[in-house]
């Protein structure tokens, strides 16, 4: 399975928002190790936000992937022992445009999601793996709303 976005994707609870959803369409990526996807659509209310409109107000989600994916290297011949473990880091990053003061330019917000795996995790150790991502969606899901509220009042 591939590292994809399905459209319409459900946004986490905001104060103020009423069920948010994000239709999605296929986007340029700005490399060719990633996906990335633009808002076209908005659902529920959401006073005040607008779609990705033109490069300087942009509504992205990009998937990216190392350009090389990194192996675990040999053992050290005189101890048995792994001396480094090269991490393969995949991204997720949300570019919104945003008004910092009326009559002004936009300014891009940039949210950046980056996972940093130990080469040889994805083989030896899948489930923990699995569990450390299950675990960082359900906290960032459950605390939606609370993030939100911190990003605005900056009150943590």
């Amino acid at each position: 399975m591939s590292f994809t976005l399905t459209s319409p994707v459900t946004g986490g609870a905001q104060t103020g928002f009423t069920t948010p959803g994000y239709t999605i369409v296929p986007d340029t990526a700005p490399s060719n190790t990633g996906k990335q996807y633009a808002v076209s659509a908005l659902s529920g209310t959401q006073t005040g936000v607008d779609t990705s409109s033109s490069p300087s107000r942009p509504f992205t989600v990009t998937l990216s992937r190392p350009a090389v994916l990194r192996q675990l290297p040999s053992l050290n011949a005189v101890t048995g022992i792994l001396s480094n473990v090269p991490r393969n880091s995949y991204k997720i990053i949300v570019r919104k445009g945003t008004t910092s003061l009326a009559n002004q330019a936009a300014q891009v917000l940039n949210a950046t999601l980056q996972i940093d795996v130990p080469a040889g995790a994805d083989s030896n150790d899948a489930a923990n793996v699995r569990a450390a991502l299950s675990l960082l969606i359900g906290a960032l899901n459950q605390a939606s709303a609370s993030i939100g509220d911190t990003l605005v009042t900056g009150v943590i």
